[in-house]
């Protein structure tokens, strides 16, 4: 009687653990993600016209299309802004990769109109 029990609490035991283990990884992986407070940048948007304002030099910025069609590739900017026109493409979302000088590139999903 003793060994179904002590069977009865592992499995018991093995079942809590792993909706313990199920509900903290998902709220690991929001820790993890950017916020937005840390990026060094602001994204504008007016019709067809993208405008990137940083607080840094930008080095390099490209954007592709959610289909990997890509339609921007601008090397070594140098400034602490960058504005592009996405005209005669029909689609409405973009992804963006903004690189600095010595860090790992940033990328953001926007939409335009």
């Amino acid at each position: 009687m003793t060994l179904l029990s002590a069977r009865q609490f592992t499995s018991i035991l093995a079942i809590a653990l792993l909706f313990v283990l199920a509900e903290v990884q998902p709220a690991l992986a929001r820790a993890s993600m950017d916020t937005g407070a840390g990026k060094p940048y602001k994204i504008l948007t007016s019709g067809k016209q993208v405008t990137v304002k940083s607080t840094r030099d930008i080095k390099n910025v490209m954007v592709w299309t959610a289909s990997g069609h890509r339609i921007v590739e601008q090397r070594e900017i140098n400034a602490n802004s960058f504005s592009f026109h996405v005209d005669n493409i029909n689609e409405k979302f973009f992804f963006l990769m903004i690189q600095y000088e010595g860090q790992k590139p940033f990328t953001e999903k926007i939409g335009v109109r």
